[in-house]
């Protein structure tokens, strides 16, 4: 039951499927807590529940679950300690706790011996790594990244032969790394961002010998050699590192920054902010200044030394050659809101390319997105009938724009109502694109799936070829989303079978209850806006209006 629309919690009658072997419903927008009863489904062997809303602990209850081979709780809000009960599972392969925010792995996780893949990253681990560790002997894939691990990489981990891909980037680590053959051919990307780790890869730094002292117990003196050598090498340094920094300088100001993925660049766009100010503003990317999260970063708020204040999406991966995909999409964003120029289009700042961070910096909106807005009560009480119009006018007015004002038209393919966001004056500002696409003449523009489930163009099921139709569908569900208060799922299985000639929809059956009924100007309005939207959403891509109709026909 996998990326489809389904709401609300999951039901613990989960539990009474006692012949059940798989289960997978990632990708929904589910949230709760995971039911203790799925553990009396006894016959699991693959449990799926990635990429949704849960929260709360992992039920201990899952340590009864000895059948499963493939557990998969990646991308919640999951907090706690991994459940020491767990360690029951001993025909485990796959393990994948990735993206939650965890606090504490037991030791008991080396009693996991059939384990082959193992993902623990982008949680908030900060003891030792666990020396049992070293028992999982079969591990091929081992990822403990972006954590706030401590201590040094247990001397035990060469026993794990098998391993292939070992990632312990972005931790507090220090002390040498294992100079064994298990590790000569991990890459230096798999140890960045742990300034106390050192060794012989490239970009550590050596680990210091202990000096020698005389039988007087001090420090032999080397101070003719500090004072002659010393000046020397530091001159040679500085003009090696000067000829670099220029031939990169130059390399960079000839190519594409896809190229130039491993230098630092904070590019400002109006201002100069720091990186260092960005880092400060946020407390080193501290949850506590998170204001919003998806599928590939995190959003803080900074409070800059100018006394502006931005919005900074942190990606969770890094732009390197292992993170293909990525790269494009930071690329992608960058690319499209650096040509934009649009008042109801969110604004670019600058961005970051760096070892540790990948980075943009926005303008903040202060009432975050339009999801928000819409499913909170009192505030969807403050956006009004007027306040509701304004929002889609402005953000036909911004699409518009994109598809027919720019030389190379683009197109957004995540038109929801999670990337508009509002100012204090609700006006509407599209936000992310990191799934847009620059549009070139004579291109057949097919592309992979992307997009919010909800909001996707109904040809995407059977064709990937991807035109500025597919925005216009995806506005006009938001649209109608706008009036409803919540997403209009009844009408859209309507539309499905529809073309928007025959589909029938009464206005008054869609507006939100939690506001006033409109008076009759208003009425009128929201009727040529119902009308519009229809059109937007006809399953014939070629019977829709294009985005410039539907500005002036919102403008009148």
């Amino acid at each position: 039951m996998s990326r489809n629309r389904f709401s609300g919690e999951i039901s613990p009658k989960w539990g009474l499927c006692s012949q059940l072997a798989t289960l997978w419903i990632t990708g929904n927008n589910i949230s709760g807590k995971i039911p203790p009863e799925i553990g009396n489904s006894t016959q699991l062997h693959d449990l799926d529940f990635s990429m949704k809303h849960m929260v709360g602990e992992i039920p201990i209850e899952l340590g009864k679950l000895t059948n499963l081979l493939n557990l998969r709780l990646n991308g919640n809000h999951l907090s706690g300690r991994i459940p020491p009960e767990l360690e029951s599972l001993t025909d485990l392969q796959v393990l994948d706790l990735s993206r939650n925010i965890l606090s504490f792995m037991p030791d008991s996780i080396g009693a996991l011996s059939n384990l082959h893949y193992l993902n623990l990253s982008c949680n908030k681990f900060s003891q030792r790594i666990p020396i049992q560790i070293s028992k999982i002997i079969h591990l091929s894939q081992l990822d403990l990244s972006h954590n706030m691990l401590i201590g040094e990489i247990p001397s035990l981990f060469t026993k794990l032969e098998d391993l292939v891909t070992l990632n312990l980037s972005f931790n507090n680590l220090s002390g040498p790394i294992p100079n064994t053959k298990v590790f000569q051919g991990v890459p230096t990307e798999a140890f960045q961002g742990n300034k106390g780790l050192c060794g012989n890869a490239s970009e550590l730094q050596p680990c210091q010998l202990p000096h020698k002292e005389d039988k007087h117990g001090s420090k032999k003196s080397y101070k003719i050699v500090f004072i002659v050598v010393f000046p020397l090498l530091g001159a040679l340094a500085i003009s090696f590192v000067i000829i670099i920094a220029f031939c990169n300088f130059q390399r960079r100001r000839k190519g594409d920054p896809e190229n130039n993925k491993q230098s630092l660049t904070l590019s400002i766009l109006d201002s100069v902010v720091k990186f260092e100010d960005i880092l400060e503003a946020t407390n080193n990317f501290d949850v506590m200044y998170c204001i919003g999260e998806g599928v590939h970063g995190i959003v803080y708020k900074a409070d800059l030394p100018s006394g502006d204040i931005a919005a900074v999406k942190r990606f969770h991966c890094l732009l390197d050659s292992s993170n293909s995909a990525y790269q494009k999409e930071f690329f992608n964003e960058v690319k499209a809101l650096t040509v934009i120029k649009h008042r109801n289009i969110v604004k670019l700042y600058g961005f970051c390319i760096h070892s540790k961070y990948t980075f943009l910096v926005y303008d903040y909106l202060q009432r975050g997105s339009l999801a928000k807005t819409l499913s909170n009560d009192e505030e969807a009480k403050e956006l009004d009938w007027y306040r509701r119009m304004n929002v889609i006018k402005g953000v036909s007015h911004a699409l518009s724009y994109m598809h027919h004002d720019l030389s190379l038209p683009i197109i957004h393919r995540d038109i929801s109502s999670k990337n508009i966001l509002l100012d204090l004056e609700y006006e509407a500002h599209v936000s992310d694109f990191g799934t847009a696409k620059l549009l070139k003449q004579d291109s057949s523009n097919w592309s992979k799936l992307a997009g919010t489930y909800g909001y996707i163009a109904p040809e995407l099921a059977y064709t990937m070829k991807v035109t500025e139709k597919c925005d216009v569908y995806s506005f006009g569900v938001l649209t109608l989303e706008i009036l409803k208060g919540s997403h209009p799922g009844d009408i859209m299985s309507s539309a499905s079978s529809s073309s928007s000639a025959t589909l029938q929809v009464k206005l008054n059956d869609l507006l939100d209850q939690r506001l006033s009924p409109p008076r009759y100007k208003v009425l009128d309005k929201l009727n040529r806006i119902l009308e519009v939207a229809i059109l937007c959403i006809d399953v014939n891509p070629q019977r829709r209006p294009t985005m410039q109709l539907v500005s002036k026909l919102l403008s009148n």
